[in-house]
């Protein structure tokens, strides 16, 4: 008999559990329609997807950091993947990374893309380098690396790395220090730095350090650790950067021509292993304080857009940043260079977030950083 009960109880012990979830699914859904929004998958089964880039039609080029670029058409079907590609150093955080195309795409076919580069030969080690080629059928032809970081490194850590372009047709690239602290502070290192340059890599004449002796030309800045995302405000034309601090300390930075974001010699984060401090402490004359920053844990902020759609009309004009810890999509208010207003938004994805793009259709994508990973549109 006492058996018998407890077979009765544990069924009764599952029956219960299950309704507590299928209660719990829908009142994490009901949060997300109270914000007006609706996660839609618009493909599946990528590996990892750490970029996208509009084409012309309504395509995706998606990048996977195993090393793979696919054609995703806009009703979710994958392409095969590209030919033509460099190696790729897929190990840690190195991978096949962003991906953007030409502004001048419609004529010239061209894109661009960031990878972790590996040694030649028997040397081990990679770093971030930025190649562009152009995309004929299911292929890039006449590949041409157009930078590189040429100290190779063994360290599996902050490769960076996401391209923009401006107005002027100028190329951003954003570069992750390697795990070489150090170096985000040296103008002949490329490590922990902001570059801009010319599509064929090199560095336009108005660059801030293109005439001081032993600089790297293409430096925009420096001082970073590892940025993820970057975007343009649709108003001031400001170039906005998140950036991936250790224990906490991630940050949001107005980026400025010239100008140090001080790591590591001052940082809001401490040591992974001991919670010590880092540096010098959170400020020092010449270093840029961050616009807001996270702490004292790390929402490891990833791709961001600002919207500038009439499809959330109570958001328009606001900053949305994907967030690898947290797994959400992080929406920021801003006024001038103060945050207002922060809030996470589709938190019930349970998948954390790498890109964030607005699409031609001014819906917000995103991706999410998955063995099974997924491209998703968010509409309301």
């Amino acid at each position: 008999m006492r058996s018998r009960r407890r077979v009765i109880y544990a069924i009764a012990a599952v029956l219960l559990i299950g309704a507590l979830a299928a209660w719990a699914t829908p009142k994490v859904l009901r949060r997300l329609d109270m914000q007006g929004l609706k996660p839609v998958t618009v493909a599946k089964g990528l590996d990892s997807p750490w970029s996208i880039a509009f084409l012309p039609g309504g395509s995706m080029l998606v990048t996977e950091r195993p090393g793979r670029m696919r054609i995703v058409t806009p009703d979710g079907r994958l392409g095969k993947p590209l030919a033509g590609l460099p190696p790729v150093w897929a190990k840690g955080e190195g991978g096949l990374l962003d991906v953007a195309t030409d502004p001048q795409f419609a004529s010239n076919r061209t894109i661009y893309w960031s990878y972790a580069e590996p040694a030649v030969g028997d040397a081990e080690g990679a770093s971030t380098a930025v190649a562009r080629g152009r995309l004929a059928d299911n292929r890039v032809e006449d590949v041409r690396v157009i930078f590189r970081q040429t100290q190779k490194s063994a360290d599996v850590t902050h490769f960076g790395s996401r391209l923009l372009f401006d107005s002027n047709g100028l190329l951003y690239v954003t570069l992750g220090d390697r795990g070489q602290r150090a170096d985000a502070q040296k103008l002949d290192s490329a490590h922990g730095k902001i570059l801009r340059m010319r599509t064929d890599g090199s560095a336009p004449p108005d660059n801030p350090f293109v005439s001081t002796p032993g600089a790297l030309p293409q430096i925009w800045s420096i001082g970073h650790r590892n940025v993820q995302g970057i975007a343009f405000h649709p108003v001031t034309g400001e170039l906005w950067a998140s950036e991936h601090g250790p224990q906490g300390g991630d940050e949001l930075n107005v980026i400025v021509a010239g100008r140090n974001y001080g790591w590591p010699v001052i940082t809001h984060g401490t040591e992974y292993s001991t919670s010590a401090k880092i540096g010098e402490g959170t400020e020092k004359p010449g270093m840029e304080q961050p616009v807001t920053w996270w702490g004292p844990i790390s929402i490891a902020p990833s791709g961001m857009a600002f919207l500038t759609s009439d499809r959330y009309p109570q958001w328009k004009g606001q900053l949305f940043i994907g967030n690898l810890r947290g797994q959400a999509l992080r929406r920021i208010k801003l006024d001038g260079h103060q945050v207002v207003e922060q809030q996470r938004l589709v938190t019930g994805l349970l998948e954390r977030v790498r890109d964030v793009r607005q699409g031609p259709d001014g819906w917000l994508y995103i991706t999410s950083h998955h063995p099974e990973g997924r491209i998703i549109r968010v509409e309301r």
